[in-house]
């Protein structure tokens, strides 16, 4: 190889490797906090109670009662039914879809009293920060209690369920349930290491937007530079070893070495 390709490709690794060098280290920061991580303990899993369950003798109306009040309403298609507990009160949150004047189909959440069948509406501050209070395992000192209506792809509690109660703890970690307001159930736990977390994992995947598309194409190309790099990088090693010169040198016949 002429002088002038080797300087080109020391050029090439030298300029690759200082562009990309910072986004190696980020992921090579990452993998490390990943790796040294426990996932459970992450998604606030030894934060949360386990739900309260009914006894198999607790008497409840059909849940064909509070159909009955939907029908009233022009719902015709019943997504499903569950059974939950709210502050140790049984409610039937069903689920349906609903025609709308624009033509379009949505879905919908109603929360049902289910001992006595009447409609309810989605649970109050009071209510929620109760429940968040219930299903927390850590102490029980509310910080602060907000009321979310939406949410951007950078947010903590993004593409879950809206309205939602964020009631946030002291400790540990500034944990905060969500609790959806309309489902009447926590959906999540997020404290300071979930946070971190988070954003080492948007600095992974180089989504800047909603963190988690790993086929986007500033990803693509920090990929292709990288084998760009390394392999530049073996380039110059193989052409930079002694013996290799040595070789090309005499024709590709091996070179004794005298003392």
């Amino acid at each position: 190889m002429n002088r002038a390709w080797h300087l080109r490709i020391r050029k090439t690794h030298r300029y690759l490797g200082l562009f990309i060098g910072i986004q190696f280290l980020l992921w090579t920061l990452g993998g490390l906090y990943f790796s040294w991580s426990n996932l459970d303990d992450i998604h606030g899993d030894h934060l949360k109670r386990p739900a309260t369950t009914f006894p198999a003798s607790l008497s409840l109306v059909s849940p064909s009662v509070p159909l009955r009040a939907l029908q009233q309403k022009g719902v015709d298609s019943i997504l499903n039914i569950a059974l939950i507990d709210v502050l140790n009160q049984p409610l039937y949150q069903l689920n349906y879809r609903m025609q709308h004047s624009n033509g379009h189909a949505m879905a919908h959440v109603q929360l049902a009293d289910a001992t006595t069948g009447q409609l309810r509406g989605e649970l109050t501050q009071a209510e929620a920060t109760a429940l968040a209070k219930q299903r927390f395992a850590g102490p029980s000192t509310v910080e602060q209690v907000e009321y979310l209506t939406s949410t951007n792809g950078h947010h903590e509690y993004r593409e879950k369920p809206l309205p939602a109660y964020a009631v946030t703890f002291r400790q540990p970690a500034h944990a905060t349930v969500y609790v959806a307001a309309q489902l009447g159930t926590v959906q999540s736990i997020r404290t300071d290491p979930w946070r971190v977390f988070d954003v080492l994992w948007m600095l992974h995947t180089m989504d800047y937007e909603g963190r988690d598309d790993i086929n986007n194409g500033l990803l693509r190309a920090f990929s292709v530079l990288g084998l760009l790099t390394i392999s530049s990088g073996f380039t110059l090693y193989f052409v930079s070893s002694p013996g290799l010169r040595r070789r090309a040198k005499s024709g590709g016949k091996p070179v004794r070495l005298t003392s």
